[in-house]
C-alpha cells in the first residue's frame, strides 16, 4: 500500500515538475531534474521510514494480542486454582473429620485398656497388701491353756455396757486371772454386752 502512494505521489510530483519546465522553455532544465531527485530521494526516505513505523506497529499489535491471550489464559488458570483450592479445603475439612473421629475411638481404646490395667495394678497391690499383713502379724500359737486354780464358788455376772474385765473385777471384788481361766477368755478385751461370766469369788 505504501509503494502505491510512493509511486503516485513520484507521478504527481514528476507530471509537476515536467509542467512547469515546459511551461517555460519547452525543456526541462538542469536544476529542474536535480530538484526532482531530491524530491524522489526525500520521498523514497519518507516512505521508508513509514514502512518501518508500520512494521513496528505491526509488531506491537501482535505483541498485544499475545499479551492478551496470555491474560485471559492467566484468569483461567487462576479460577482454575481457586477451584483447586476449595476442593483441597473441602477435602481437609472432611480428613479432619475423619481423623478426628478415628483418634476419638482411639482414645477411648486407649483409656479403656489403661482402666484395665489400672484395675488389675491395684488389685495386685491389694494382694500384696493383704500378704504383706498376714506375713507381719504373729503367727496365733497353740490355744491359750487355762489353769483350773480359781475359786470354784462365786457369782454370775451380766456384762453391761461400759464395762471391762478389770471394772467388772473391782466390782465384784474378783481377780482378773480368775475371771479369764474360769471364763476361759483368751481376749480380756473380746467380751460383750449381755455376756454372762462366772466371777469366782465373787460378791
Amino acid at each position: 500500500m505504501l509503494k502505491g502512494v510512493f509511486f503516485a505521489a513520484a507521478g504527481l510530483l514528476l507530471s509537476a515538475h515536467l509542467s512547469s519546465g515546459q511551461s517555460s522553455s519547452g525543456n526541462p532544465s538542469v536544476v529542474e531534474l536535480a530538484n526532482l531527485r531530491e524530491d524522489m530521494r526525500l520521498l523514497t526516505q519518507r516512505v521508508g521510514e513509514l514502512q518501518l513505523r508500520l512494521e513496528q506497529v505491526e509488531r506491537e499489535n501482535s505483541e498485544l494480542r499475545a499479551k492478551s491471550a496470555s491474560t485471559a489464559q492467566a484468569y483461567a488458570t487462576v479460577q482454575q486454582l481457586n477451584e483447586s483450592v476449595a476442593d483441597l479445603n473441602r477435602a481437609i475439612k472432611s480428613s479432619a473429620a475423619a481423623t478426628k473421629t478415628e483418634t476419638l475411638q482411639q482414645v477411648s481404646v486407649q483409656m479403656e485398656k489403661l482402666g484395665k490395667q489400672m484395675n488389675a495394678a491395684l488389685d495386685t497391690l491389694s494382694k500384696n497388701s493383704t500378704a504383706a499383713h498376714a506375713a507381719s502379724s504373729p503367727v496365733t500359737s497353740a490355744p491359750a491353756s487355762f489353769s483350773d486354780d480359781y475359786p470354784k464358788e462365786g457369782i454370775k455376772y451380766t456384762v453391761q455396757k461400759g464395762d471391762s474385765l478389770v471394772s467388772i473385777a473391782k466390782k465384784t471384788g474378783a481377780k482378773t486371772k480368775d475371771i479369764l481361766n474360769a471364763n476361759k477368755l483368751a481376749d480380756a478385751s473380746k467380751i460383750q454386752v449381755g455376756q454372762t461370766l462366772f466371777i469366782p469369788g465373787g460378791k
